[in-house]
């Protein structure tokens, strides 16, 4: 075990902290500085997803979100809040941390084992804001801990906790959840999800600035080399058959030549898609298209199954379909999936994809380029009102 930031004394002390109102001038200003320590890190502008971060936390948009909250009920945070964050993606420990502050709680967060930069500059960004007197009071509202999984410690740390944040896969929620709370106490669990992009063949050909389409669907997949639940890992065309044979050549040259400028692959990676596509080609009628090298694979799809979320993988490893219908992608969609990205669809058309079609899942609708967008609402959690409560006044 490892305390990486503001190690307490003792469980009692730790409990005796009480709560703020949401949004909290204190807890915008210090946000607000911790974006300006960051932005002031000569080796951030190396991290897009430190300085995406950075930015959330700037006083102008906290301002921006607190007027969404702007009610007359009286709120304040749970109290005690333990985070559990993934180990795939660095910088959501630091997300799901400023969550609970805005809130206006106590935080614990168990830190990604695996080692990344990211998390070090933001760690140390906030060890230079301790030592500032303005900050004291937020400062000891965060504690940053490190330690093997399975470990007794989530065993004690849940104990105290007034909510628990688990981001990680099923079976990491199952073996937490063997950890009770307080009777009082719940879950807000990130459990495994899927994600899709959804194409307009026509619009995509009338696209004069393809570049940023494909930097954001970059951004979108390979920036974490899939690994987010947000990064689709299904592509459906939809349109006439000879207008989506002409767009997929058009979006996916333009793709390959960016990816092959941009990224690295990981070894491990060409074998891992090897290994995923034998096993998707033995239980469902695909074709593997034939690709330049191995940064790009894609599987076309005969037909929209029920069990493609299967055959997801990481490193730019994409199930694809054609269509004239957007419409029948609802008939795969399950509480599973998480986030449809879109490109040349309407809002009026995406809403009445929702609700005509009445979808069980599908929690987040972005345009290519904001999957990874973090925001107060997510997964159909609205954080700040599950993070505080809301005291009644008769």
């Amino acid at each position: 075990m490892e305390w990486l930031f503001n190690q307490y004394k003792s469980d009692e002390e730790f409990q005796q902290s009480y709560p703020l109102s949401p949004f909290s001038d204190e807890v915008i200003l210090y946000l607000n500085e911790l974006s300006s320590a960051l932005l002031r890190m000569p080796e951030v502008r190396h991290y897009p997803d430190v300085v995406t971060f950075a930015f959330f936390c700037r006083k102008a948009n906290l301002l921006h979100l607190q007027k969404e909250y702007a009610t007359n009920s009286l709120r304040l945070g749970r109290g005690i809040v333990f985070h559990i964050a993934p180990s795939n993606v660095p910088v959501n420990f630091a997300y799901s941390l400023i969550c609970g502050l805005l809130a206006g709680n106590n935080n614990i967060v168990r830190l990604p084992g695996k080692l990344f930069r990211q998390v070090d500059l933001i760690v140390e960004a906030l060890r230079t804001l301790s030592a500032d007197e303005r900050f004291h009071t937020v400062s000891r509202m965060i504690h940053l801990i490190k330690y093997e999984r399975g470990g007794i410690e989530t065993t004690t740390y849940s104990a105290l906790a007034d909510v628990r944040v688990i981001w990680g896969g099923d079976e990491t929620i199952r073996t937490i959840r063997q950890s009770p709370l307080p009777p009082r106490s719940y879950d807000i669990a990130f459990a495994d999800r899927y994600s899709v992009c959804v194409l307009n063949a026509i619009s995509m050909l009338e696209e004069p600035s393809l570049d940023k389409i494909v930097e954001g669907f970059y951004n979108d997949t390979y920036l974490f080399d899939q690994n987010a639940c947000s990064a689709p890992q299904l592509v459906v065309w939809v349109g006439t058959e000879d207008k989506i044979e002409k767009a997929k050549e058009y979006f996916w040259t333009t793709l390959q030549q960016y990816v092959d400028r941009k990224y690295k692959l990981e070894p491990i990676l060409a074998v891992d898609k090897l290994s995923a596509f034998y096993r998707q080609a033995i239980l469902s009628d695909v074709i593997k298209e034939e690709n330049e090298n191995n940064n790009l694979w894609r599987v076309r799809l005969r037909e929209l199954s029920a069990d493609i979320p299967q055959y997801r993988c990481a490193g730019g490893y994409f199930s694809e379909y054609s269509t004239t219908d957007f419409g029948d992608l609802a008939s795969i969609v399950t509480t599973k999936y998480q986030t449809l990205a879109y490109f040349g669809f309407s809002k009026d058309e995406l809403q009445q994809f929702v609700l005509n079609n009445h979808i069980k899942g599908i929690d987040r609708i972005v345009p290519i380029g904001k999957t990874t967008d973090f925001s107060l609402i997510w997964d159909g959690y609205d954080l700040i009102t599950m993070l505080s409560r809301e005291i009644s006044i008769l």
